[in-house]
């Protein structure tokens, strides 16, 4: 049984916030992310029909939706040429890392860390890690929006952890930050 369209378009709607965090966080490009999120909608209106509400809604859903047109974009993406532009190369080579306006003994600058670790992590890792910490989904959610079993999900968060805690202890030890 489906739901009318109605129903379903405010279930879908209600999780805009999230699906976008997500976008933003696969696709590190806020254009990009606002085409995923508008395409993950346009997708799931038109399948509609298939989808049954579960006992987890719609959110796995739509998840599941938007992290197969990103690996689908991201495949086709590899194909392409890239191109680069004069400025960005120019850039790229009179950077500094003392250019940065960013304290490093600064809440700031672990934070920065954190996230150039959760970058550095595979993407199988990354996606499982922000499904997790940041939208909060259960494992079975994220099995269910990833269609992975439930013990690759458990996997993969362990090995993303692990990875996390190892670069974030280097970072730790730089900065001559103990536990106590």
């Amino acid at each position: 049984m489906s739901l009318p369209r109605e129903q379903f378009e405010t279930l879908a709607l209600e999780q805009i916030d999230a699906l976008y965090r997500m976008a933003r966080r696969l696709t590190r490009d806020a254009n990009k992310a606002d085409d995923l999120v508008q395409d993950t909608f346009a997708r799931a209106l038109r399948s509609r029909d298939g989808f049954e509400l579960a006992e987890y809604g719609i959110k796995p859903w739509l998840l599941r939706i938007m992290y197969n047109l990103h690996l689908n974009r991201a495949e086709r993406d590899k194909r392409q040429p890239v191109s680069a532009s004069d400025e960005s190369l120019e850039h790229s080579s009179t950077s500094d890392v003392s250019d940065l306006p960013i304290d490093p003994a600064s809440f700031q600058a672990m934070d920065e860390q954190l996230v150039h670790a959760l970058d550095a992590l595979p993407e199988d890792y990354r996606t499982v890690m922000l499904l997790w910490a940041v939208e909060e989904l259960s494992y079975k959610e994220i099995a269910d929006a990833l269609s992975i079993p439930i013990g690759t999900v458990m996997s993969r968060l362990f090995r993303a952890r692990q990875r996390l805690a190892a670069e974030l202890k280097d970072y730790a030890a730089r900065e001559g930050i103990t536990r106590e």
